[in-house]
């Protein structure tokens, strides 16, 4: 059967959390068994069901389908033909409480481009259920709270698909007739359908073993394509780091005897925690220095541990409604975080994640898209797999853990876990434990999980006798239109620094709670210098207006790493704001500061890496209350190029230094090479042609991906006939290995170069690309909506660009068309004539007849109808 899509634009379905209502009925059994085939998969499907008794009414039994049809359906063992179908779904009459329902489908994998559901990819059959996938593989109420025990049996041609993987435990395989096979799962847990997983295909498998806290041996696999296995050992190692680690912090022990994970290279998603079965997008688990950064590398281990994090905290407590989806994401993003904390330097990973929060999150906050971290509606529950559930929501949580400290933190989630294990839980739930567990009373805390929008703080410290007092003021976030007062409860980690000697004098957590609060700090003769929400307690917007002065004194003595960067950066922030807007600037206080840290013996290289570079422009686009790319990218470039050119032998001799120290992924050989890294860019800055040479070199020597990719950015921004020369090496080298190649499109996206635009035009017409693979995708046109100075172009040809892809994938992957709108969803924030012609796409993509759920409410919602 051909992909199915709906149209929903002329009349979107909305669905309310205050809507729901317990299942009708329950489905604790399901039996499903797969005839497998590329072109056409059968699925024969036996569920056991019953009347909810705790459902208000009584009513028939309505299973979710998308896309398919029933070839058959039975009752009891009986075929029947008194069923209907109403808007996709299948409806049965059923006379008593319980029942066993037998129906037929048949896929069509090869021709399912959406990547939901049962989908080929390369060969292999696999699939990915979260959110509502599971409703085109077979009929099924598809919602998180209905909770049933699988057994899958798998049967097909042993050469095709020689490797056959679903949920749980392996309990039977065999051989069947005219080169065929056969293998039987049972997963014992009770799990919602869409943690359902099914892989097919000719996989190899990495396996190794892991033996819990309890001593029960596991035995792990990571399967791929023939070829990568060699590229599996940083995977393996993070899977097994990451079970131990849950182990010790959070007393988590595995449940199951297997543990196996399936690189897939077609995935709309980083990874999916299916049960027993994580199927990963090929980015995240294939690894060697030859093909990946270090950033590659702490990104498998990140995303490797948080699928396996989800085993309890989405898998064995799950969630009752879509709406409760921070529930387990934002949970399961702060243990991740917290992990990867744990296996690398904490101050950069903090800083790390609230740079991902500031150019994600809050733009989403202050923007037509904005929601709280637990939605009050949706259209299409995919479009709310977004930075506010996920990052704002551990946010969130962290907050929690900072005021009530980590042991009773961990008594509550403790009790979270015991409570809810084996259920469908909410929000509520979480919080309820947390407040029992830590002993605390998270009332007026509530309020995150139901607003939307950045707070904004103002902090005043004032000096009266030998009394410090420091005047708090908050205040709703962005998106609304005139400043209101409000009443979060907001944790502020503050310190009072001696202005002479740089002692940290005061430390103390202060719980904003009222729109306005006073907090008097006594024995201050002289004023101190104030820091605060230090290691970034609170996701807020602080308004603190400090002194320049007092931010080069805290960027030199502050005893917080992430504060120590929030000074610099508010440093070179202020100065560029007030440049866009038309004052003098002076740098001199920003290149001594970052002299002064260039010169500082035994600094963090990495750490040292993040506080030289100036903010990105789309972050300093969010400090201004209308954005112009040009001036923000003038502005920036000019800064850059003071800095490099006044400390161009300081930037030499750190990029001599770190050229010197010998590959190894130990934490100060990578610290190493992103401090090289950092010192290139700005020797390139001082002097485009030396630091074209000095790249080249670099290129041509570098025995890791980190160093040559490092050197061909450089060149990429720059007009060197070695440009081009170390872009065709780069291809000729790399031409078939998808991932790398992936790096060769993006990288020239994300040039700066004036033709940019063009190369991208042209990029899209390359025989290596293609629309199928959201990888590629992202890769090409996500880098380029991320290049803010030549996506932003005056002429709006990125913007018709970008709509004209939007409309393209829109009938072939709905999802990871959705996932671009938002690009042009921010056209309110721009100066006219940009926001004037980003609007007119955003219309012209609303017009076009059968939009997708997905992308229709993207716009919808941007265009503010």
């Amino acid at each position: 059967m051909a992909d199915v899509q709906k149209t929903f634009a002329d009349a979107p379905t909305i669905i309310r959390r205050e809507d729901y209502t317990p299942p009708a009925w329950l489905v604790p059994e399901v039996a499903l068994d797969f005839d497998l085939g590329l072109e056409e998969t059968r699925v024969y499907s036996t569920l056991k069901v019953a009347r909810n008794p705790d459902a208000a009414a009584r009513e028939p039994l309505r299973l979710k389908g998308d896309g398919i049809e029933p070839e058959e359906v039975t009752v009891d063992g009986e075929r029947i033909n008194d069923w209907r179908m109403e808007e996709g779904d299948l409806v049965l009459p059923l006379p008593a409480d319980a029942h066993h329902i037998g129906i037929t489908t048949a896929l069509k994998p090869s021709d399912n481009t959406q990547l939901m559901g049962l989908y080929a990819s390369n060969g292999m059959l696999c699939t990915q259920c979260e959110a509502e996938g599971f409703r085109r593989i077979t009929f099924h109420p598809d919602r998180p709270d209905v909770l049933s025990r699988y057994t899958v049996r798998m049967e097909g041609d042993a050469k095709t698909f020689p490797v056959l993987l679903s949920n749980g435990d392996l309990v039977g395989e065999g051989e069947g007739e005219n080169g065929r096979h056969y293998a039987v799962w049972n997963d014992p847990h009770l799990k919602p359908s869409y943690l359902f997983a099914l892989v097919a295909g000719d996989l190899v498998v990495n396996r190794d073993t892991f033996t819990t806290m309890s001593g029960r041996k596991v035995e792990l696999g990571i399967f791929v394509r023939e070829g990568d296995l060699d590229r599996t050992g940083h995977a393996m190692t993070a899977l097994k780091n990451s079970m131990k680690w849950d182990e010790e912090t959070y007393g988590r022990e595995y449940d199951l005897d297997i543990f196996n994970i399936v690189a897939v290279s077609d995935f709309n998603m980083g990874a999916m925690e299916n049960k027993g079965l994580n199927i990963f997008n090929t980015r995240y688990i294939l690894a060697d220095p030859d093909t990946a950064t270090d950033n590659d590398y702490d990104g498998i281990e990140g995303v490797v541990a948080h699928e396996y994090f989800h085993n309890w905290s989405g898998n064995r407590v799950t969630c009752r409604d879509w709406f409760q989806l921070s529930l387990k994401e934002g949970f399961t993003v702060l243990r991740d975080q917290q992990f990867s904390a744990h296996m690398g330097s904490e101050p950069v990973k903090r800083i790390e994640d609230v740079r991902i929060l500031r150019a994600a999150q809050f733009p989403e906050d202050g923007g037509p898209l904005a929601h709280p971290i637990r939605p009050d509606s949706y259209m299409e529950i995919s479009n709310f797999y977004t930075a506010t559930v996920y990052n704002k929501g551990a946010e969130v949580i962290r907050m929690m853990l900072t005021m009530i400290g980590k042991d009773r933190f961990r008594k509550g989630t403790d009790l979270y876990f015991d409570r809810h294990d084996g259920e469908a839980a909410t929000c509520e739930d979480f919080v309820s434990a947390i407040e029992d567990g830590g002993d605390v009373d998270l009332t007026q805390f509530r309020r995150w999980y139901s607003e939307a929008g950045t707070p904004h703080v103002a902090a005043t410290l004032r000096h009266e006798g030998d009394t410090a007092v420091l005047e708090l003021k908050q205040t709703k976030g962005a998106g609304t239109e005139e400043p209101a007062p409000s009443e979060m409860v907001i944790p502020l980690r503050i310190a009072l620094f001696d202005r002479e000697t740089g002692r940290n004098l005061r430390e103390e957590l202060v719980i904003l709670d009222a729109p306005e609060k006073t907090v008097r700090f006594e024995g201050f003769e002289a004023a101190p210098v104030l820091s605060i929400n230090r290691g970034f307690s609170a996701p807020i917007i602080l308004d603190n207006r400090r002194d320049p002065a007092d931010l080069a004194f805290l960027s030199a003595h502050e005893d917080d790493p992430f504060a120590r960067f929030e000074a610099m950066q508010q440093l070179m922030i202020d100065h560029l704001v007030g440049v866009i807007g038309g004052e003098a600037g002076d740098e001199k206080l920003i290149v001594d500061s970052i002299a002064a840290a260039l010169d500082e013996d035994g600094i963090d290289r990495a750490f040292l890496a993040e506080m030289v570079q100036p903010p990105a422009e789309s972050f300093l686009g969010e400090q201004m209350l209308v954005i112009d790319p040009a001036a923000i990218h003038e502005a920036r470039a000019a800064l850059r190029k003071t800095i490099a050119t006044q400390l161009k032998d300081r930037w030499q001799a750190h990029y001599d230094a770190c050229s010197s120290v010998p590959f190894s992924l130990d934490a100060d050989a990578k610290a190493a090479r992103k401090l090289q890294g950092v010192a290139l860019s700005y020797l390139a800055a001082a002097d485009e042609d030396a630091a074209a040479d000095l790249a080249f070199v670099q290129f041509e020597r570098a025995d890791n991906m980190t160093q040559r990719l490092s050197a061909l950015a450089t060149l990429s921004h720059g007009a060197s006939d070695k440009r081009e020369a170390a872009f065709d090496i780069f291809y000729n080298r790399y031409r078939d290995d998808a991932l790398v190649l992936d790096k060769w499109f993006g990288l020239q996206a994300l040039s700066l170069r004036d033709d940019t635009l063009e190369a991208v035009k042209a990029l899209a017409d390359h025989a290596d690309f293609t629309l199928k693979n959201p990888n590629r995708v992202r890769a090409l046109y996500g880098s380029f909506t991320a290049n803010q100075a030549r996506f932003h172009d005056e002429s709006g040809e990125g913007y018709r660009m970008l709509a004209d892809l939007i409309m393209t994938l829109d009938d072939k992957n709905a999802q990871l068309a959705a996932r671009f709108v938002p690009t042009l969803g921010r056209w309110r924030r721009f100066e006219e004539k940009r926001s004037v012609l980003m609007r007119a796409e955003l219309e012209r993509i609303a017009d076009k007849q059968g939009l997708s759920k997905d992308t229709s409410e993207q716009v919808l919602k941007s265009l503010g109808r």
